[in-house]
């Protein structure tokens, strides 16, 4: 009986993932944690102290930018409220409905269930494939794992959104999601929003 883990249930990519970084001949796997040079055991760092500086995005496509970045979850959160008004209109849970003064937030949570829901699937099934929704394939973005470079797996891809559409459903709706998002405006070195930084991904350029 095989002891092979189903397709996307670990965290470590395929290895004909064709976004994995690559590593030159004799070094490692393109981690930040591979050792500096070579397979082999690491070598004591130079003159006695601290370790070798390490960058994982070398061999990686530019960090997106922040604006791209913006318009594609507009665009992406354009589509799937879509999706969200039709189910809800179809199945008669509305925004608010309003009867003699009275306010119903049952339907109103009801609808934000929906769309978290709605938003997360999408979010975890489109990046699994390719590492890109729609709105960031029109901008020529992708998301990445920070440590390789590769297409993230359904669990790494299911912690980003659950992240950034969990809140979107129970208290802070589109406010979250501009904290989440618009934290990529003033992180450094990597431009993670919150989402990303909890996934350990970044958003790359394909352009």
């Amino acid at each position: 009986m095989s002891t092979e883990p189903p397709p996307g249930s670990g965290q470590q990519p395929p290895e004909d993932d064709p976004f994995r970084k690559q590593p030159p001949p004799g070094q490692g796997s393109g981690s930040p944690y591979d050792p500096p040079y070579g397979s082999g055991p690491p070598q004591p760092p130079p003159y006695g102290g601290g370790s070798y500086p390490t960058d994982p995005l070398a061999g990686m496509p530019p960090l997106a930018d922040s604006g791209r970045r913006t318009l594609a979850r507009i665009i992406d959160m354009i589509l799937v409220g879509i999706a969200v008004w039709l189910l809800t209109w179809a199945f008669g849970v509305h925004e608010y409905n309003i009867n003699s003064d009275h306010v119903s937030y049952a339907k109103s949570l009801g609808q934000s269930l929906t769309a978290a829901v709605l938003y997360m699937g999408y979010d975890t099934v489109m990046l699994a494939k390719s590492g890109q929704t729609l709105g960031k394939k029109w901008l020529g973005l992708r998301v990445a794992n920070l440590d390789n470079g590769s297409t993230p797996s359904v669990q790494t891809n299911l912690i980003r959104a659950a992240v950034l559409w969990i809140p979107f459903a129970f208290c802070c709706a589109c406010i979250w999601t501009v904290i989440s998002g618009g934290w990529s405006f003033f992180d450094k070195p990597y431009k993670q929003g919150l989402h990303d930084k909890a996934a350990k991904t970044v958003v790359v350029s394909t352009r």
